[in-house]
């Protein structure tokens, strides 16, 4: 099937890949696509597994406020500082920031979720499920796939991604080592919600719910 510039114009807009990439992807998928937009995407992932292991140190920390109640600040870190600056880069640490108010993520990554805390809620995960009445043979196996649900509910990297949740966090991440061009590393964040961790008495729980009730 011969690859026109218009379907070269459609893909590279759909991934914002280069445009002969995007011709030589479509030159191999026969004209597909779909199928033309996953080998772009393979072959950066790819390029982005290479680029892991360089040293990334500079970057910026956003910060996000929601509505006034719910604020993040978040650390992503680049090569260069010439990335650093760029829009791009920017708009996905932004897209990141916003994500984080949104999905409250625990942890940057599942290594850094301390062994007392998964310890703890696998002692919890078995006893729901022994109460659930599974067969003892099997309980060791469900707690497993519950603690890998668990890892996907407070890692950020492992979360899809609430503007698009077919890609994670980590998908996304990868994709845009690939097309910038560095290594990127998303090294830590912190949530704050106003009033969270505060005992509010039963007076200043009924005026909130009033006044939320009168809008």
């Amino acid at each position: 099937m011969e690859v026109t510039a218009a379907m070269v114009k459609q893909l590279r807009e759909q991934t914002n890949a280069g445009m002969m990439d995007c011709k030589r992807a479509l030159t191999e998928a026969q004209g597909d696509l779909q199928r033309a937009a996953e080998i772009l995407r393979e072959k950066g992932l790819a390029s982005a597994a290479k680029k892991a292991g360089r040293v990334a140190a500079e970057g910026i920390v956003e910060a996000y406020i929601h509505g006034g109640r719910i604020g993040v600040l978040l650390e992503v870190n680049s090569e260069t500082d010439f990335v650093a600056k760029n829009a791009d880069f920017r708009n996905f640490v932004h897209d990141v920031a916003m994500h984080i108010a949104a999905a409250a993520p625990q942890y940057v990554k599942r290594e850094d979720v301390p062994d007392a805390v998964i310890a703890h809620e696998r002692e919890i995960l078995r006893a729901q499920t022994l109460n659930e009445g599974k067969p003892e043979n099997i309980v060791d196996k469900i707690v497993d796939g519950r603690v890998e649900k668990f890892f996907k509910e407070v890692c950020l990297l492992e979360q899809p991604f609430v503007k698009n949740p077919d890609l994670t966090i980590e998908l996304l991440l990868k994709e845009k080592i690939a097309h910038i061009g560095e290594n990127l590393s998303i090294r830590r964040f912190a949530r704050f919600v106003v009033g969270e961790g505060i005992e509010k008495s039963e007076n200043n729980f009924a005026e909130e719910v009033f006044s939320i009730a009168r809008g």
